[in-house]
């Protein structure tokens, strides 16, 4: 193989013009492909801004033109020519005006034939693309995701940069935390026995941060959670953090909207109108089913509780009669996409998610048909599709459940897959704040009230007389960012108050002695005036999927694992061999 010695990279291969005629260029890349029309060659090179075409003919050096006929696609090549114009212009690439007239090439690296074509959608099966994902990363429109991600770190870094920010590494090897998610763990040799942990967040560190005194906090995070493997979930992923002091909610959620705002513009050159909408979680639930609603469609839910109270229909009058709820949503124009087959599977879907039921009337051409029809008047039906402004062609669907909590949650499911269904989903980026989260959750498998979000989230101050009498009422200072349906953001305000915080670990079953275990480090660090300080984190890969449209993190992150949580390029996890496992004092069963 030859070397680069002597030779200064003029620039990358996509960034040419017709401009740039004339000029005498030195440029480095690969082989996309090569064209050997016996007296005239092209060789279309690409580095990661795109591709050049280079042309050798008859007035090439003899060796440089079979130096040329012999490269294969995929080799690396350095080459040295001059710029003209190109007298078979394209529009499909950048660069389509223009050619570089080669005199010197060299021939950087030979490569193997590859596992797969290095092409745009590539229809190569993924876990092949995953086990060669250096190969994968070569493919342009892979490239350019990644390259939009490094734009918006960059963007980030700027924009609260610019804002005050002060940038804080913390650390990766930690206390294991209570967070919600089962946390990794790394033995410590030296302390046999014992174990760090790996950040599901740095929640607690960005909060001493403050305690510091740094004021505002900036850091995109590394975290690490040990749980199932989803369309927009890895076991590790990254986190745009930030923590700010002397404020309360209305200056975190300004804060981050101009950076939405920035972000998208100076990314994507698209506008963001502000202040962001915002819904309550009491609202989100009512109208759309979920605290991360996606609002690029109508088909809002109703409450029908009323219009059937009585109705002589079981399922309707038991789930009232025992404190529950009559709620649903109309499909317009739905009765074709929406025939009982289908209706049969979105019955069994909302059974797997924990319905007992859907009911639904369908008002076709030749008239009404419901799955409840014969059990109630025609009065009741007639007020039933008044409430639902329904008409012909329309579907109605009507959960009924004892759980108001569980009625809205399955409708709200239901509601994405029929918009899916339907192909109702406008093209956009619909960004809301959904506020006002309950402080309190209650859990069905221990019977008992859990913080919804974590033990330091605020209460709001009126909500501070009944924590003790009326749990379910309690409201937090939290906040969650929502774009296109998607959870971009959670944060909240923190208790600095070592008294409420006392309190509420009283509230959430937590005795001094167990606070202190998991949590002395803060408490103590709040012994010393901390400040009021509240901030939030976003996740960098959701907000990049998002915005780009992909469908997988895996398309945004440049070494994802597998959904079995395995990386098929460096087969990991693998066995340690026995002496490790002696140094860590770990014994594994049979």
């Amino acid at each position: 193989m030859e070397r680069i010695t002597g030779l200064k990279r003029t620039g990358y291969c996509g960034t040419f013009r017709a401009s740039d005629v004339g000029r005498e260029i030195t440029v480095y890349g690969w082989v996309q492909r090569q064209r050997n029309l016996g007296g005239l060659i092209f060789i279309d090179l690409r580095d990661r801004t795109g591709l050049l075409q280079l042309a050798f003919d008859e007035n090439t050096d003899r060796a440089v033109f079979e130096k040329a006929a012999s490269v294969r696609s995929e080799y690396v090549l350095a080459a040295v020519g001059t710029v003209r114009e190109r007298s078979a212009k394209t529009d499909k690439i950048a660069t389509g005006d223009i050619e570089v007239f080669v005199t010197e090439l060299r021939i950087l690296a030979k490569s193997e034939t590859t596992p797969f074509e290095i092409v745009e959608n590539s229809q190569t099966a993924e876990t092949t693309r995953l086990k060669y994902r250096y190969l994968d990363l070569r493919r342009p429109d892979l490239q350019k995701n990644i390259l939009l991600r490094s734009k918006i770190a960059k963007i980030t870094r700027d924009y609260f940069y610019d804002n005050d920010f002060v940038e804080i590494e913390t650390p990766i090897l930690m206390k294991s935390t209570p967070e919600g998610a089962r946390d990794f763990l790394v033995p410590s040799r030296l302390h046999n026995g014992n174990f760090y942990a790996l950040p599901q967040s740095p929640q607690l560190y960005k909060q001493l941060s403050m305690v510091a005194g740094f004021d505002r906090y900036i850091q995109i995070a590394r975290c690490f959670r040990d749980e199932d493997l989803r369309a927009d979930r890895q076991p590790e992923f990254t986190q745009i953090d930030l923590e700010m002091s002397f404020v309360d909610v209305e200056d975190v959620l300004q804060m981050i909207e101009g950076y939405i705002k920035t972000l998208f513009k100076k990314a994507l050159d698209v506008d963001i109108t502000t202040p962001l909408p915002r819904l309550t979680f009491a609202e989100a639930m009512d109208r759309y089913g979920s605290d991360k609603p996606d609002t690029r469609f109508g088909m809002e839910l109703y409450d029908l509780s009323e219009t059937v109270k009585n109705s002589g229909f079981g399922v309707f009058d038991g789930a009232l009669a025992a404190g529950g709820t009559v709620r649903g949503f109309t499909a317009k124009n739905a009765v074709t996409a929406l025939s009982r087959k289908e209706i049969d599977k979105l019955t069994e879907h909302a059974k797997g998610i924990g319905a007992k039921g859907l009911a639904w009337i369908r008002l076709t051409p030749d008239g009404i048909a419901s799955s409840f029809g014969k059990f109630v008047s025609e009065e009741t039906m007639d007020a039933i599709l008044k409430a639902a402004n329904a008409e012909t062609g329309d579907v109605v669907l009507i959960v009924a459940d004892s759980k108001k909590t569980l009625a809205l949650t399955v409708l709200g499911t239901l509601r994405n897959e029929v918009a899916k269904k339907l192909d109702i989903i406008k093209e956009g980026y619909n960004l809301l704040w959904i506020v006002e989260f309950p402080f309190f959750d209650w859990d069905e498998e221990t019977q008992t009230w859990v913080a919804m979000h974590h033990p330091f989230t605020a209460p709001m101050d009126e909500c501070l007389p009944y924590l003790e009498t009326d749990k379910g009422a309690v409201r937090a200072k939290a906040y969650d960012l929502v774009l296109n349906g998607i959870e971009l953001s959670s944060g909240s305000i923190r208790i600095t108050d070592p008294a409420l915080q006392s309190r509420i670990f009283t509230l959430l079953g937590l005795s001094e002695e167990e606070a202190q275990l998991k949590f002395g480090y803060l408490l103590d660090a709040f012994r010393f005036g901390p400040p009021p300080h509240g901030g939030c984190a976003l996740g960098l890969d959701r907000l990049v999927m998002q915005m780009i449209g992909a469908e997988s993190l895996r398309d945004v992150v440049a070494y994802p694992k597998l959904k079995d949580a395995t990386e098929a390029m460096t087969e990991c996890p693998s066995p340690a061999d026995r002496a490790q496992l002696d140094l860590l004092g770990i014994q594994l069963k049979d």
